[in-house]
This record gives C-alpha cells, structure tokens and sequence, in this order.
C-alpha cells in the first residue's frame, strides 16, 4: 500500500471519534493494554511527561516540546487532533514520523488491528509509542486525547503529569460536573508522579489534592507559583511576559508567537512545569527562552490565535467550547473594528445553544460545516444562531464562507473563523 491507500485504510476500519462522535468511544483500556502487549511495550522505553485537561492541553505540549528541543533533547510530540495530516501527531524534534513509517507499521500489524477491532486513537497512540522507542528519544510530550483515566495514553509512567484546567466538554462520557470531569482527568496522576494543575478552580481543587494524596504525589498549582505580566507592545507578532515567581522576577521580556490572551495560563504552566522538572533536565534559560520564542517553528503550532492576514485583520481559533468561546469572545472584544465577520461552524454534539448565547450579534456570520461526518449542518447551525439573535448566510463550504467573509470586508474590518477545530483546520 501507498501512504493514500493506508489513510484510506485507517478511516474506513478503525472507528475516529473527531469524524463519527460517540460510536467511536472506548470506556476501558483492555484494547490498548493488548495493543501495546503486541508492539512490546514501547512506553517503557521512553521519558514522559503526560497533559490532560479540558482546553490549553496542545499549546501546553508543544510549548513544552519546543523548549527540549532547544535544550538539546531528542524531544516526541504525541498530540491530538491533527489538522490536515494525520502525520501531525507524531513528531520527533518537530518533524512528522515519515510516511513510509505509517505504511510499515500499518502493514505489519493490520490483521491484528482487525481481529482487536481497534479504534482509530488507539492505534494512533500504538504507532506514536513504537515510533518514539524506535527512535530512541530522551523525552516524549504526551498530551491525552479525552479525558484521562480511560484514555489509551495513560498507560506511560511519566516524570511529571500536568492537567491544564477544567470545564465543560464531552460531558457524555466524563460527567455533568467539573468536579467529576475532574476525576475523570485526575486519572492520570500516578503513584509519586509530582502532578501540576495549571488552573486553581474552587470545585476541582479537592479533587486534585485528594487524588495527588492518595497517590502521595507532590501536588503544584501553577497559578498559585507564577504571575505572568503582559508588557504592551505594538508587535502583533509576537507577546511579551515578565515572568513572577512568587514576587521575584523570574524572567523578564518573554517572548511568544503565541498572541491568545489566554496563552498566559498555559505559558505558566509550561514555566511551573520545567521548574519541578529542573532536578531530572538540565534546561537553561537560554533554552527556555528560545523554546517559548520558537515553538510555532520547532512544531508547526496552529490555531491558536492565529494571525492569518493582516488587512483586514483576519484571525483563526480552535476554541470549540464554553470556556474557550468565552475566551475567544473576550479577546475579540478588546480589538477595534469597523465590522466583524465571523465564519462558523460547529461539530453536532456540542451545547450549541450555550456557546452561541456567547457570540456577538453584532456581528455577521457566515455559518458552514466542516466536510467531517461529525460537523453539525450549517442549516440546522443557521437556525440555532438565529434564535439566538445572529444573522448570516449559510454556504456550502468552510472555504466559501472563508472567502465571502475576505470578500465582503473593508481594511478597518475583523473576520474570525472558528467554532470548531475541524473548521480551522481547513482554513489554516
């Protein structure tokens, strides 16, 4: 088989939840113990450091991933969704597992991945976890793909577990509250496996403090630790942070790519992370430094935030919840604009009607649906939205609507594309 012929392959026989939603769900991690029993356990051959939580978990990965690779580290990147090839999971010092790897792989176990009637995430994490250990590195960044205690990731034993935040998401399958979505994700703290939670939230801190004490794991909130001051500055391109550690000044003029306000949670729970991680590594300044500055280069981050063009001001967000709309929706508050135009497009078993009560209606929207199986249509979106008091025009793809929105907007215009990952994905 050609690289084609296997992605072919994987999507039609292994069941993906980002394409098909909830059929594709496994509740155990029998599959994956068989599965990585097979592969030889390849999770043992490697460093670790795990990532949960409900937003910020990729930005967090990589982030963490950019500053290995610039401290010198044979550094694997796990991370899911991928936007437009499956490759993107997978990386060693920011470079895609090459195709021949996945054909290989694919090819010497496909009659065992039938007869184990595997899903598409647990082969994923099979082939990561193989190629890492092939490839000898020193450390792997491992972000979950949902959840944590059930998730085919959380047989590493890593050196440090982190969990971003908690809130509302994929509450189907990891409960109704924050607190027993917090449960779900407290899942990967292992026995005196220190543990970082990147967000103080009153109804999750007793979870994490009860779980880290059964586990006698020393437990960090990062930001209880570490106060990130944003310096204003005129550059679009880039943020600047002065970093506090408990009223020192830790580092000054931090730079990122990285322009989401809320990027200042996630950076400090990458400083907090390679603080604790300080006795195992040796990573200097210079390192972290160039890590945070370079991370869109060392691992093709995209979607957060993202600055597409300039005139007019044309931004791109993968936010696809409650919490990360609100998020979203502050930051495009803080801008000046003429008009804004936004594309939207949503997956059809998200709260819609929460997160749309969220948007401006101010705006107008170009309503869409990504070409996934999973993408709520954009006539039934259409109509949710104007319920809500948000009017627009339903096109029949992302891209349509993409270049209607280019199209209709003036110089001192905004035009925002979001609502899903799986929208962006095929604007970025």
């Amino acid at each position: 088989m050609n690289y084609q012929e296997v992605l072919s392959w994987m999507f039609a026989k292994l069941p993906m939840y980002q394409r098909i939603g909830q059929a594709a769900y496994k509740d155990d991690l029998s599959n994956t113990i068989v599965l990585l029993n097979l592969l030889e356990n390849p999770q043992k051959h490697f460093r670790s450091v795990h990532i949960a939580g409900t937003n910020g978990k990729g930005s967090t990965a990589h982030t963490l991933a950019s500053v290995f690779q610039e401290a010198g580290y044979k550094t694997a990147l796990y991370t899911s969704p991928h936007l437009r090839d499956f490759r993107e999971r997978i990386r060693v010092n920011g470079t895609m597992i090459p195709e021949e790897k996945v054909i290989a792989f694919i090819e010497r176990y496909r009659d065992d991945f039938e007869t184990m009637q595997l899903s598409f995430f647990e082969m994923s994490v099979g082939m990561a976890f193989d190629y890492f250990a092939e490839e000898k590195v020193d450390i792997a960044i491992v972000e979950t793909g949902m959840g944590g205690r059930l998730d085919s990731t959380n047989l590493i034993h890593p050196e440090l577990s982190i969990i971003t935040n908690i809130s509302f998401d994929h509450i189907q399958f990891l409960g109704s509250t924050l607190a027993e979505i917090a449960i779900e994700k407290a899942g990967i703290i292992k026995h005196k496996v220190p543990v970082i939670v990147g967000e103080t939230q009153p109804e999750t801190t007793a979870v994490f403090e009860q779980k880290a004490k059964e586990q006698q794991s020393e437990l960090f909130f990062a930001d209880q630790l570490f106060e990130l001051k944003r310096i204003v500055t005129d550059d679009q391109n880039n943020a600047l942070y002065d970093v506090w550690k408990q009223n020192e000044l830790l580092y000054e003029k931090l730079e990122t790519p990285l322009l989401g306000n809320y990027q200042q949670k996630n950076l400090a729970t990458v400083i907090c992370a390679l603080d604790v991680l300080r006795n195992k590594f040796e990573i200097s300044e210079d390192a972290i430094r160039d890590g945070v500055a370079n991370v869109v280069q060392n691992t093709e981050l995209k979607g957060r935030w993202q600055l597409l063009r300039k005139n007019p001001l044309t931004i791109a967000d993968t936010g696809h919840n409650i919490s990360g709309i609100q998020e979203v929706v502050t930051q495009l508050r803080g801008l000046s604009y003429d008009r804004m135009h936004i594309i939207l497009g949503m997956v059809n078993d998200k709260n819609h009607d929460a997160i749309l009560q969220l948007l401006p209606q101010h705006a107008t929207y170009y309503f869409c649906k990504a070409n996934i199986p999973r993408g709520l249509d954009a006539n039934v979106l259409a109509a949710q939205a104007f319920e809500q008091g948000l009017r627009g025009t339903v096109y029949s793809s992302v891209r349509d609507a993409y270049y209607s929105a280019l199209n209709n907007a003036r110089s001192n215009d905004i035009v925002f594309v979001g609502g899903s990952t799986f929208v962006v994905a095929e604007i970025v």
